[in-house]
């Protein structure tokens, strides 16, 4: 009788084996779960910086439309527009000497 239910053990033992493989290792297992909970983690950290990206933006984009400053400050930045009569100075520094050794 002992020997009747000894391959029937194993067999048992074998299928909850083969049972087990998808929910480790298939489309909706546990791997998978782990990897799309990094995923999203990523994806999270990534929308923060794209949110204050925006917020960045809405601000400037607020400051343009109310404020002639801002529209000045952006052109002298930007573009290196000067007021009339201003007195613009570009202070070249010459580049540093080769050194030969």
């Amino acid at each position: 009788m002992d020997r009747m239910r000894r391959p029937i053990a194993y067999g048992l033992a074998g299928l909850l084996v083969l049972l087990q493989i998808p929910l480790w290792f298939g489309s909706g297992g546990l791997i998978a779960m782990w990897q799309l909970k990094h995923e999203i983690g990523q994806q999270q950290v990534e929308n923060r910086k794209l949110r204050e990206r925006n917020r960045a933006l809405e601000a400037e984009v607020v400051d343009l439309k109310q404020g002639y400053e801002a529209i000045e400050a952006r052109a002298r930045h930007e573009l290196g527009m000067i007021r009339r009569n201003e007195t613009y100075y570009r202070i070249v520094t010459p580049p540093a000497p080769v050194s030969r050794h």
